[in-house]
């Protein structure tokens, strides 16, 4: 059983965004995945280093729309990209000596409560103003 799942209700209509929504959704389940398999510390440290780094992605490519769009809320959406950044880089950094339930415990819940509240919130406003302008 997966331990996020995309569902319609989590599209910002615009798809490039919502693919890399899906892309995000498919990374934290394969660190769930890794942790109740009991896989090794290093594999989790990898799987959670793609999450990060592909986190950065879309966060650049949301931003740089968000701003050929003129949407005014940017820095209010961008203050929220770089805690995220930040917290869960700090994850990253403690995971290399915590124990490895500390990710079980500690950021899935964190992260499924943080992708699905940014994008049912944060993200949902933007669409209408993308799609405006002309992205889908």
């Amino acid at each position: 059983m997966e331990f996020m799942t995309w569902t319609s209700d989590l599209s910002v209509g615009v798809a490039v965004l919502d693919d890399d929504h899906k892309r995000l959704i498919g990374i934290i389940n394969q660190l769930h995945f890794g942790i109740t398999a009991g896989h090794d510390r290093k594999v989790l440290e990898a799987v959670l280093g793609e999450l990060v780094d592909y986190t950065i992605i879309h966060f650049s490519r949301e931003e740089e729309m968000l701003q050929k769009a003129g949407y005014v809320a940017i820095p209010a959406h961008k203050t929220e990209h770089e805690k995220f950044i930040a917290q869960i880089s700090n994850v990253q950094k403690r995971i290399k000596s915590a124990p490895v339930a500390m990710l079980d415990l500690e950021l899935m819940g964190f992260l499924r409560s943080w992708l699905f509240s940014h994008i049912l919130v944060s993200d949902k406003k933007y669409g209408p103003r993308l799609n405006a302008y002309g992205l889908f």
